[in-house]
């Protein structure tokens, strides 16, 4: 059977180390404003959970940070073990995220609904535990990205440089498109699906783009 030659333009496209640079920033930019809506819409959804204070809003955020601080060391391992499948990787990370990020509205709003007379630390212990999963997969790329894009760019302080500014202005963005529009627009659920369209957006573009290199 004859490929279609949408197909085979795909699969011809090639990139030059500065057009890749400039997508995976493209790509890290979008996947820093999907984090951010994540952390704001979870943290108002376990408000239901720990109520609306210092304490609560301290654990949510000790979630997050906790999670990419681990995710960050792990991923720095992984991508050295599988360094010559780091694109194939960070693509299945961002499937990963969307996934969970498509269930987790149903879930957090369940928890909140079920521990809501639980302890605190109960229900802390229960929060690392559902969120530490994502936002470990969340500090995982950055590592990997790191990785791939030193394999062209040869200069580790402008790999990582150029991936934190990204993935940094794309959590300004989130924090301000979460803030002033999306709980304008959706419920607390729609707007975590939308964070998922964006990972979800991500790991088909990457495919899409890069799996010659995958």
């Amino acid at each position: 059977m004859e490929k279609s030659p949408a197909l085979l333009l795909l699969k011809e496209i090639s990139f030059s180390p500065l057009t890749m640079h400039i997508i995976l920033f493209i790509l890290f930019f979008v996947s820093g404003c999907s984090a951010l809506i994540y952390q704001i819409i979870w943290q108002r959804m376990l408000f239901t959970m720990f109520g609306v204070d210092l304490e609560s809003i301290t654990i949510v955020v000790s979630v997050f940070m906790f999670g990419l601080g681990i995710g960050g060391l792990c991923g720095g391992y992984i991508a050295d073990v599988l360094s010559q499948r780091l694109l194939a990787l960070y693509t299945l990370i961002e499937l990963a995220i969307a996934a969970f990020g498509f269930c987790s509205g149903s879930l957090l709003e369940y928890l909140g609904n079920t521990m809501i007379s639980y302890s605190e630390v109960t229900t802390a212990a229960v929060s690392f535990l559902v969120l530490g999963f994502p936002t470990i997969l969340m500090g995982a790329t950055f590592p990997i990205l790191v990785k791939y894009v030193d394999t062209f760019n040869q200069h580790i302080g402008r790999s990582v440089g150029s991936l934190y500014v990204a993935n940094t202005l794309g959590g300004a963005a989130g924090a301000f498109f979460s803030g002033f529009v999306l709980l304008y627009i959706f419920d607390l659920v729609g707007a975590v699906d939308y964070a998922a369209c964006l990972n979800l957006t991500i790991a088909i573009s990457a495919f899409i783009l890069f799996r010659k290199k995958m």
